[in-house]
């Protein structure tokens, strides 16, 4: 996959494109992902454009943690068969750009856009003043197609970033899941830990999430790790590790069972499934050993019974 980043000024040929801010990666964007993918089988690029920072946080105070990292969002892209990845800068020059000439500028000049896909609530350009009808009227002029889909429900709520966010914080994994389409997922690379969990019998693999990174409650939850594309279940930790001493940093931690390689340095991908217990300081490294075996076996009942 090709990724374009941090660039106004570049050159596509031939593409389908799909628009949005795609936090998540959500069943509704997955629709329009899927579109495009579909197209690879008629010689298009499949393109999706999205931009470099979460809008809301260019013009407020207010910095909203994100589903997704840019470089999660990269990692699960690749795998997806998307053939480019555009981030777009998000500034002050780039969002006063008229819809019209975003049209004109970025969809036909740079992309070369056959076909633009997108949410019926996309809306683009100068006071977000560009929309689908926008779209639709401009399509005659450039000759592109123009592919809407609607928002999906789930249980008579509309699927959304945010709705998954706040389903996230407050630690209802299976329903953030079930919206998402894929289980939540902690991306990184595989930190040296302070290696406690190994003096205790359960060796754990650390990561430390990017900083707006979006975390559920801490707490010990079922996981899936993917190394190098295979999964193995495990139970993960994320907190501050109050018993032995807390750590600067909400830390992931996951112990992988029946698994004992190095992975320091290695890319893993840790999907969250469920939430057995919220984090608390105990009052002893063998009451924690004691409530660790309980987590394992937590994990080993719940993976018994579902495909993963």
């Amino acid at each position: 996959m090709k990724y374009i980043t941090g660039k106004t000024d570049f050159k596509l040929h031939n593409s389908v494109v799909s628009l949005g801010k795609f936090d998540g990666i959500h069943r509704g964007h997955q629709l329009l992902l899927d579109k495009i993918l579909e197209q690879k089988s008629k010689g298009y690029q499949a393109v999706m454009f999205t931009f470099m920072f979460h809008p809301n946080n260019l013009f407020s105070d207010i910095e909203i943690d994100i589903i997704y990292t840019e470089e999660e969002k990269r990692y699960l892209l690749e795998q997806s068969g998307l053939d480019v990845l555009v981030s777009y800068p998000f500034t002050e020059e780039t969002a006063s750009i008229e819809p019209e000439d975003f049209i004109k500028d970025v969809l036909i000049n740079n992309l070369d856009a056959r076909m633009i896909v997108v949410g019926s609530d996309f809306r683009f350009g100068h006071n977000r003043r560009g929309n689908v009808t926008l779209l639709e009227a401009m399509s005659g002029i450039y000759g592109y197609e123009l592919v809407v889909f609607d928002k999906i429900k789930l249980e008579d709520q509309v699927i959304s970033s945010s709705y998954i966010r706040n389903e996230l914080l407050e630690g209802n994994l299976e329903k953030a899941n079930s919206m998402l389409g894929r289980p939540f997922s902690i991306i990184g690379e595989v930190q040296h830990g302070r290696k406690i969990g190994r003096t205790l019998g359960f060796p754990t693999t650390n990561l430390i999430p990017a900083e707006h990174k979006l975390l559920p409650p801490n707490g010990v939850y079922a996981s899936i790790t993917i190394i190098n594309g295979k999964k193995y279940p495990g139970v993960t930790n994320i907190g501050f590790n109050p018993t032995v001493g807390t750590t600067p940093e909400r830390r992931v931690e996951t112990y992988i069972f029946d698994f004992d390689s190095d992975l320091y340095g290695t890319t893993i991908e840790v999907c969250l499934y469920n939430q057995e217990r919220r984090e608390v300081k105990f009052q002893s490294l063998d009451e924690l050993k004691a409530q660790m075996q309980k987590d394992i076996l937590f994990g080993r009942e719940y993976f018994s019974k579902i495909k993963y």
